[in-house]
């Protein structure tokens, strides 16, 4: 084997396992390494075809990066009644990922405010809550996986928080019980106050 076929092996490797990524931006930057690798590769064997299918797939994929990291991205709340069909099919169809990535959530009649979160129009997450005062509780911060490295929870947390300010809450907690919760809490700027996180409004 020629030293540079291991450019070659490594870039279609990289390739091959973004196909297996549930998340669009991991897909995204693995595909964008194994073009890259891969167009490098066609030089060196001078196989043009390859180089410029590589980098045109290269150029395609960054820019697909760049709007799923947000850029020109249309970001929304719908609220849904706690009796809606859409939100039991919902719930339904995640129950799985849910009880993976928050295992204490079960659902309660108290959880009357709920925000489905879209993304260019499409459901990307939901959001469930238990009112109290101008206080809401989080009891569900839920996005799907295609989702979870875009900025719809920066979105949401910052400039899209009128969807909390615009139904009376004044503040938002939050209960985390595990250092990623706790770590995703912090960057979007909760902080903890007895054994709860609380973002002031």
């Amino acid at each position: 084997m020629i030293w540079y076929d291991v450019i070659g092996y490594a870039g279609a490797a990289f390739i091959v396992t973004s196909l297996a990524m549930r998340s669009r931006v991991k897909m995204r930057w693995l595909g964008i390494i194994g073009a890259l690798l891969l167009a490098v590769y066609g030089v060196l064997i001078a196989a043009w075809p390859v180089t410029i299918a590589n980098l045109v797939y290269a150029v395609i994929s960054v820019t697909q990066l760049r709007r799923d990291l947000g850029a020109g991205t249309a970001f929304s709340a719908v609220p849904l009644d706690p009796g809606s069909p859409f939100l039991a099919d919902y719930l339904g169809g995640n129950a799985g990922e849910i009880a993976n990535s928050q295992p204490e959530y079960h659902p309660s009649p108290h959880d009357t405010f709920i925000r489905l979160v879209n993304r260019d129009g499409l459901p990307a997450g939901i959001l469930i809550g238990e009112p109290a005062g101008n206080e809401l509780l989080i009891k569900l911060d839920y996005v799907t996986p295609a989702y979870r490295d875009s900025t719809q929870a920066r979105w949401l947390f910052g400039p899209g928080r009128t969807v909390f300010t615009e139904a009376g809450f004044t503040r938002l907690v939050a209960n985390a019980h595990t250092s990623v919760h706790r770590n995703y809490l912090e960057l979007l700027g909760f902080h903890p106050e007895g054994n709860a996180y609380v973002l002031d409004l």
